[in-house]
This record gives structure tokens, C-alpha cells and sequence, in this order.
């Protein structure tokens, strides 16, 4: 059946959501202790003065205009404004490096760029003389002034948000084509520099009309918004397709802030990545071994009734009433934490265990996982309502075509619950599928295939019902000793469900076998010492050298590495205290480990590992 997109552009999205929703609440922001609501009307006619704004700056068709922000409703107001004119939108994080704003605005020619505050306009000054192309810098939260003002001797080149709304009058917004460029997400560049992925009107409008066929969003529906919208999946899925039906978006404070912001805005939707997933899951587990006995028990009896009715197997009248009496005493009070109308949960942006859907899924909170990428604008496939099985990433959106590559297709035997597939290199095509990188024509003739195809770097297969699997990312793969071929990730976000795991590195490229790079949990290892009665040393290095941590690690690595393959296992491991994050570069934005920069750093203890040469870790290790 042909899929006929319900929006052509952007630019249709907006006026389509500003005409019919202008009364409702679009955007939630919190300050002083209190909750303020913007409306559609309102937010379009910021949108509105800004484009005059960004008009009066001489901004035109085709030029690229920057914003380094964390969400906030300037952010969307900037992007549509934007939109409007022409101009292709090209946001970045501001917890990046300065050094990663003078690549992305050098490499786009960026005209214009927006700063969050006068902290991100200190670091980013320089790039006025430093950037040909850059002509202003528009701080959104600074001193108001007359005109274009906010100058620090900078000979007018800098700009007040506020004033720029005022500095002209609304100009009347274009009507690009869907072929127009829209936005230029820069990659988050694991493996070298980012590249800039070129996303057209049609591109995203398409994923938006896509989403609205297959998963049931109404005007009532709510987020709590804090996946980055500079991030493809935050923006598309979060932002434009909840403006296109008319829904409200509550912005976090920060990170720290989720739960109670959850509790104050009664989401009825949420989307995440993996890791929030996996930090609610192992919250929820502490807490619920925190219980008496009783109560454990009852919760591990109702979560086998739950993990029984998705079979589809019918419960016995004691079932029902034990789930009736568990959600009543346990589940109920979890839901309460995230403010208690929470319908649906939609995670993307890297895998999710199986038994972190599962339990979620068991609290009632139905948990639907989906798969992209930014050259895909970026949703390829998603579990919907209906059509669901939890390990997969769901069945193609409409409009969207999935093929596994011949020239890298094998024959998989079956293993587990799956049966024997044919697994490779995934390939999409449709209306979603990028323009090609900017200024990158060899990278363009690599994953673009002569049929429009694109080639995703993704292994995996689809099953007989046509649900897509993800098995892991081709360039991550690498090869033991022996010959054979480990994928990491999958490996390092089982080890993640370890409560004394915060993150972690799987290596052993070219080598005899797989060691870890582990960032220990210390608070959680000194809550367990306490319950053991076992005096700790003071500093955290002290903790982790201690051989009874060892022996918990140890441990914690035989549970959650159990249905690793025997070639897959974890030899030796060490164990360090400072996790890796986005702003000491261990971490993308999208928070995806930089295996080069942990091998940089961290190399020498790798290859000490391996020096040493030491057996297997017992899973039945005692301290």
C-alpha cells in the first residue's frame, strides 16, 4: 500500500499546528518554584518576529543558521523561524568542546549562531574572527538591549535574543519545497570529526506522518522533555511530531531534576535512551530488595504473571489477584514517581535489554522500542501498540523498505528463542533517507547505494512477521585471536543492569580474549560493604583495589555475563572510579562510549591486563 505523507514540509507542520492547536499549552518551562505554559498562539508568533528578526540580520534561502542550547522554547522558536525562511538549522550541545562549535560552524558556513547564555558566549566569541562566515552571535538569555546591542567591542556583531524579536517587523514565512534542506545534525563522531547529515523537509516531515499511522497520539497526550533536541531522535520524534498533534512538552530542569519534574507534570509519554531506562530499572531494584521478604516475594511471583500473560497465556484467579494486590502495594507507587498517567515509554537511540523492557513493562508502563539513525531522519522501525515483541525494534515505519545487504549476508543457526535467520548489513530505503553529508561526496558514494538505498553500518536480521533485530554496529565488530568475531555493545549494556556498574568497555581486538574497563558504582559498593558489615577503606581507589570488591565484581560479571558465548567472556577486568562523560570526551552527546578516547586514556591498563595473562573470574567467587 503507498503512503501518502500527511505533512510535506516543516513549514506545513507549523502552520498546521499554530491554526489548529493555538490555544493549548505547547511548551512548559519551570522558574521560580512554579510552572509556566506557552501557548501555540504565543509560540507562533515568536516564530513569527524572529524570522523578521533573523530576515533584518539578512539571512536568506539557503543559508545555515547554528545554535549551541539545551532545550528551551527559544530553542523550537529559533529552529521554525529558520524553517520559514529558508535557512537550514544546525543545532550542537553545549555541553561540547568550543574546539567541536569551530569544526561544526566553519564546516556549515554557519551565518548566524544562537548561545544559550553569557557562559556559552565567552567560549564562543572567538568564533567571530575566526569564521569568515559567521557574521552575528544572538545570546538568548543576556542583558536586553536596543536593536541589535549586547556589543562587548565587537563592532555590533552581537545580539540579544530578546531584541531581535523586536528589531523588525513579521515577515511572511516561504513555502520550501520538500526537497529543501531543513536542518544539518552533525554525527557524533565516535571513530574522527562529525559529519554533517543533511536532512530535508521531506525527510523529516515524512518520519513525522509516518509515526502519526501507527502510534496513537492525541492532543492530551504530554512529555517531559529531555533528550536533546539537538539529537535527530529528540527532535523529530519529541518535538516535531508532538507539535504536529497538538500535545504539550514539559522541559526538564536538568538531568538531576527527572523525577521530580516527572511527578509535577504527569507525563502520559516519555522518550529516552537506554541509559535512564537502565538507571529507573536498577532504582527500582534496590528499592524493592530494600523490602521484607514477603513482599520480595510476592513482587517475584507477580513479575513471573506478568512475563505470562505476554506469551499470551491466560492467568488463574490467584494470578490476578496477586498482580492486583502487588501494583496495589509496590508497582502503583513506582507509577506515582512518574507522576501516575505515564501510558507509553519509547526508547531509541542505542539498544535496550530485554529484561529492562520487561520490567518496566511488568510496572505497567508500556515500553516500545524503535530504531534509526540520523541519515534516517531518523525512525526506520518501532514496536507500536498491537504490534510489539520486546527484543526487536519493531516492524518499518510506513513508506520505509528494510533489506538485509546480499554481500554481507550469513546463514545464523538457531540460538535460544531464535530461530535460524539470514543476518547483515542493514539497508533502507524511503522518503526519510538523508540528502547525502555535507561536502563529504566519498562518504556520500560509500552508504549511498546506486538504488537510493541506505547502507546503516548495522548487522541484524528480520524475522518472519517482518520485526527487525538489531545484532550489533559493523564497525564496532572486531575479531579475537581465534578468530572470532565479538560485538561489544550488546556485551557492555548487560553488564550496565549490574547496580555497581555505571558504565563500561569491552576490548579485545586482535587479542587472545575479552577483558572490561569497568566504572564502578562506588556509593552502591559502600552501601553493599555496610550490609555485609565490611569495613572499606577511605578513598575510592582504595575501595576498588580491595579484593572483597574484586570478588563482588567478579560475581556481578558471572550473573549478568551468563548468556554471553564462551569466546565472549570477560577474562580479567579493572575496575576505576571517574565514569566517563560527555564533557571529559569519554561520551557522544548521545552518550555512546569514545572507544578511541578510552584507549587513548586508558590503554596502558588495558595492555596491563593482558601482560598479566590471568584465568577466567569464577562466577562462584567468595570474598
Amino acid at each position: 500500500m503507498s503512503f501518502e505523507p500527511r505533512f510535506a514540509t516543516l513549514v506545513d507542520l507549523f502552520e498546521h499546528a499554530v491554526r489548529d492547536f493555538g490555544y493549548r499549552d505547547a511548551f512548559g518551562t519551570k522558574a521560580g518554584g512554579r510552572w509556566t505554559w506557552t501557548t501555540y498562539a504565543q509560540f507562533g508568533e515568536d516564530v513569527d518576529k524572529l524570522r523578521g528578526g533573523l530576515a533584518k540580520l539578512g539571512v536568506v534561502r539557503g543559508d545555515a543558521v547554528a545554535i549551541v542550547s539545551n532545550n528551551r522554547v527559544e530553542w523550537a522558536v529559533a529552529a521554525y523561524a529558520c524553517f520559514g525562511i529558508g535557512a537550514a538549522f544546525v543545532p550542537m550541545y553545549e555541553a561540547e568542546s568550543p574546539k567541536e562549535w569551530d569544526f561544526i560552524v566553519r564546516d556549515c558556513e554557519a551565518k548566524i549562531l544562537f548561545v544559550a547564555n553569557e557562559v556559552v558566549l565567552a567560549k564562543a566569541r572567538p568564533l567571530l574572527d575566526s569564521v569568515s562566515s559567521l557574521k552575528t552571535l544572538v545570546v538568548i538569555d543576556g542583558a536586553r538591549s536596543p536593536g541589535n546591542g549586547h556589543d562587548n567591542g565587537t563592532g555590533g556583531r552581537v545580539a540579544s535574543y530578546a531584541a531581535l524579536l523586536d528589531s523588525g517587523n513579521a515577515v511572511e514565512s516561504i513555502h520550501p519545497s520538500p526537497g529543501d534542506m531543513a536542518a544539518l545534525i552533525y554525527t557524533s563522531g565516535t571513530t574522527g570529526n562529525p559529519k554533517g547529515v543533511i536532512l530535508t523537509h521531506g525527510n523529516i516531515a515524512s518520519n513525522v506522518s509516518a509515526a502519526h499511522e501507527v502510534f496513537p497520539m492525541e492532543l492530551a497526550d504530554r512529555s517531559l522533555s529531555f533528550l536533546p533536541w539537538a539529537h535527530v531522535f529528540g527532535q523529530t520524534a519529541e518535538l516535531h511530531t508532538l507539535l504536529s498533534c497538538g500535545a504539550s512538552i514539559a522541559i526538564c530542569e536538568s538531568v538531576d531534576k527527572i523525577l521530580d519534574n516527572l511527578a509535577e507534570v504527569q507525563p502520559t509519554l516519555l522518550f529516552s535512551v537506554p541509559r535512564i531506562f537502565n538507571r529507573i530499572y536498577t532504582a527500582v531494584q534496590e528499592q524493592i530488595a530494600s523490602k521484607p521478604k514477603v513482599i520480595r516475594l510476592l513482587v517475584a511471583e507477580a513479575l513471573k504473571a506478568t512475563a505470562k500473560e505476554r506469551r499470551g497465556e491466560r492467568l488463574g484467579m490467584g494470578e490476578l489477584a496477586l498482580l492486583k494486590t502487588v501494583d496495589r502495594v509496590v508497582f502503583a507507587k513506582v507509577r506515582a514517581r512518574f507522576g501516575g498517567k505515564l501510558k507509553y515509554a519509547i526508547s531509541g537511540g542505542a539498544a535496550l535489554a530485554p529484561e529492562v523492557a520487561e520490567f518496566i513493562d511488568s510496572l505497567g508502563i508500556m515500553v516500545f522500542e524503535g530504531y534509526g539513525l540520523t541519515e534516517t531522519s531518523p525512525v526506520v522501525a518501532t514496536n507500536v501498540p498491537g504490534a510489539r515483541k520486546i527484543g526487536s525494534v519493531g516492524r518499518p515505519l510506513p513508506g520505509i523498505r528494510v533489506e538485509i545487504d546480499p554481500a554481507t549476508a550469513e546463514r545464523k543457526p538457531a540460538s535460544g528463542s531464535r530461530p535460524a535467520h539470514i543476518e547483515g548489513e542493514i539497508v533502507v530505503y524511503g522518503p526519510n533517507v538523508m540528502k547525502g553529508y555535507l561536502k563529504r561526496p566519498d562518504e556520500n558514494a560509500a552508504v549511498i547505494t546506486k538504488d537510493g538505498g541506505f547502507r546503516t553500518g548495522d548487522r541484524g536480521f528480520i524475522d518472519a512477521q517482518g520485526f527487525l533485530y538489531i545484532t550489533g554496529r559493523i564497525k564496532e565488530q572486531y575479531k579475537l585471536e581465534n578468530g572470532k568475531y565479538v560485538v561489544p555493545t550488546p556485551l557492555e549494556e548487560q553488564l550496565k543492569l549490574s547496580p555497581y556498574v555505571l558504565n563500561v568497555m569491552v576490548y579485545g581486538d586482535n587479542k587472545p580474549y575479552n577483558v572490561a574497563l569497568i566504572v564502578a558504582n562506588v556509593p552502591a559498593v559502600r552501601k553493599w560493604a555496610e550490609a555485609s558489615q565490611m569495613h572499606l577503606p577511605g578513598s575510592d581507589d582504595a575501595v576498588l583495589a580491595d579484593l572483597r570488591v574484586r570478588g563482588l565484581f567478579e560475581r556481578e560479571i558471572g550473573t549478568f555475563a551468563a548468556a554471553f558465548k564462551g569466546y565472549e567472556g570477560i577474562r580479567d577486568f579493572t575496575l576505576i572510579a571517574h565514569d566517563f562523560t560527555v564533557e571529559g570526551g569519554f561520551l557522544t552527546p548521545s552518550l555512546k562510549v569514545k572507544r578511541r578516547k578510552v584507549l587513548e586514556v586508558y590503554g596502558p591498563l588495558i595492555e596491563k591486563m593482558y601482560a598479566q595473562g590471568k584465568p577466567a573470574p569464577r562466577p562462584d567467587a567468595r570474598t
